[in-house]
């Protein structure tokens, strides 16, 4: 009878959760679906997006979470990559689903309408009520894969990241272990949408550790009504990428709310020291924690918190219980602490492969571990630092500028609310840095 979601006025009890996924589990399976099948979910963030993608899960499936920002032909292209037999979906984005089935080689054919009805599909709420009750558990293996996340990388068309049972389990038990268990918190899950893997990620932990979950909404972020979700639900632990959380501290009188914030989480993207250090001033008693990896790992892999946060502020910290951790150059040899190398994976939380794609998995694994794209130097602590993505790196006459660290100089300066470096075009050095900059105030820019 304890409070397993809360979504504004909504509330969801562990007992009522169990039947619902159980009951959509079945509707699933008597329309066809059978263990291994993807089934591609697509909607806002809501208790019966969470119902829904647990209950493919629960049926033996492989659950494929969309973006609910992309457009029919980009849903087409996933759903045919994946092979998806099924798509469960918000009744507001089912017309996106419809375009996407015009699509002659698109296999899904059985299409759920979730939180309303669509003339694209069948209503969940009717599925739901015409199927069995029984709980019938299936045997599937550890190793099977349980959720295909489409990453779209740099270029091309987007990879479906495979993450098993067993990855995602440990990925919880491991956080666990560094953060600890309180039954009694209430998570805004990360304000991240669920097709997120910090969404999907953060949802196994809360699972796990039997916490209240409180849904925040997904579309347009307003911080001051997330402010006034916090306060108002008493949260006590959040995760916010480090936009959401410029944006948070921004609020007018954040200081001044009663909020039950005990810890603070980001990740997902670069945060400007400046920015962590405005965080840690704003929520003086409350523990900022910096995770740091991407969805192939599940995607912890680092991790820097409690008093770290200021010791060691820039850090992403030191590798996460079961993840191995190198620094190589371009012919896997290790470099020297303080040197900039490739930081590389291996361990039980790292994905199995991209689906449909041996080239690129072997590239990804190429010397038995899995190469990151992130570019990082180890301090004589063993503690490491982001300095760019491998890609994004920008040689200039012969040497390496890391985007990142040019960023944080200026993201110090007062009249710079963002700031982005770029690489362009020059005649002399071959490729030049451009900064390109958002003032804090237009009519005064820096």
């Amino acid at each position: 009878d304890g409070v397993a979601f809360r979504d504004g006025d909504a509330t969801s009890t562990w007992l009522g959760f169990h039947d619902r996924v159980t009951g959509i589990a079945n509707a699933l399976a008597e329309r066809g679906v059978r263990p291994g099948d993807r089934v591609a979910v697509l909607g806002l963030n809501s208790v019966p997006l969470v119902e829904a993608t647990v209950a493919v899960l629960r049926a033996g499936g492989i659950c494929v979470p969309l973006n609910f920002r992309l457009v029919a032909d980009e849903v087409a292209y996933q759903l045919i990559d994946s092979g998806a037999v099924a798509v469960v979906v918000d009744a507001v984005l089912a017309p996106v689903v419809a375009g996407a089935l015009q699509n002659p080689d698109v296999p899904a054919r059985t299409v759920l309408v979730m939180n309303g009805e669509s003339e694209h599909g069948e209503c969940l709420a009717d599925a739901l009520a015409g199927a069995s009750p029984d709980y019938v558990e299936l045997d599937v293996d550890d190793y099977e894969p349980a959720f295909i996340m489409y990453t779209s990388g740099t270029t091309g068309w987007p990879k479906g990241a495979v993450l098993t049972h067993r990855n995602l389990l440990l990925h919880a038990f491991s956080n666990l272990v560094h953060m600890g268990v309180d039954s009694g918190e209430k998570i805004a899950l990360s304000g991240a949408p669920f097709f997120h893997i910090a969404g999907v990620s953060g949802l196994y932990i809360n699972l796990v550790a039997g916490g209240t979950t409180v849904l925040s909404p997904s579309g347009g972020f307003d911080p001051a009504a997330i402010v006034d979700l916090l306060e108002r639900e008493r949260v006590t632990s959040c995760f916010f990428v480090p936009a959401q959380w410029a944006a948070i501290v921004a609020v007018p009188g954040i200081k001044d709310r009663p909020l039950a914030l005990k810890r603070l989480s980001w990740g997902a993207a670069p945060a400007s020291t400046t920015l962590l250090r405005t965080i840690m001033d704003t929520f003086p008693d409350a523990e900022l924690a910096t995770a740091f990896g991407q969805t192939e790992c599940s995607p912890v892999t680092c991790l820097l918190r409690g008093e770290d946060a200021i010791r060691k502020i820039g850090s992403v910290g030191t590798p996460m219980l079961n993840v191995e951790v190198r620094v190589v150059d371009d012919e896997m040899n290790d470099v020297a602490p303080g040197q900039v190398g490739e930081i590389v994976y291996r361990g039980p939380l790292v994905m199995s492969e991209y689906w449909n794609k041996p080239m690129e998995t072997a590239e990804a694994f190429h010397g038995g571990w899995f190469h990151s794209g992130d570019l990082v130097r180890q301090d004589e602590d063993g503690y490491f630092y982001v300095v760019d993505r491998k890609k994004d790196m920008i040689i200039s006459g012969g040497e390496n500028i890391y985007c990142a660290e040019v960023e944080d100089v200026l993201a110090a300066h007062p009249k710079v609310a963002e700031v982005a470096l770029i690489g362009v075009p020059d005649t002399r050095y071959g490729e030049a840095p451009l900064a390109v900059v958002a003032p804090r105030d237009p009519a005064d820019p820096p």
